[in-house]
């Protein structure tokens, strides 16, 4: 037990440590967000690749005439 006041913050962790801390937390909390903001814009612009090609596939291969399959 220290007779100062005060101790904590001078001993094992200092108070620089701990801000520094807060900010490193802060910025892996603020990457993650944007790495979820962009994994998910990158689901929908998959969707949107998969719909896309799926028209131009149906446009293509199922356009045949009413009378040419008879």
């Amino acid at each position: 037990m220290s007779v100062y006041p005060g101790a904590f913050f001078l001993s094992g962790l200092g108070l620089f440590s701990i801000l520094i801390w807060l900010v490193t937390a802060a910025a892996c909390v603020y990457a993650f967000i944007l790495f979820v903001k962009l994994a998910r814009r990158g689901i929908v612009a998959l969707d949107l690749y998969i719909h896309a090609k799926n028209l131009e596939i149906r446009s293509t291969y199922e356009s045949a005439g009413k009378g040419e399959f008879r």
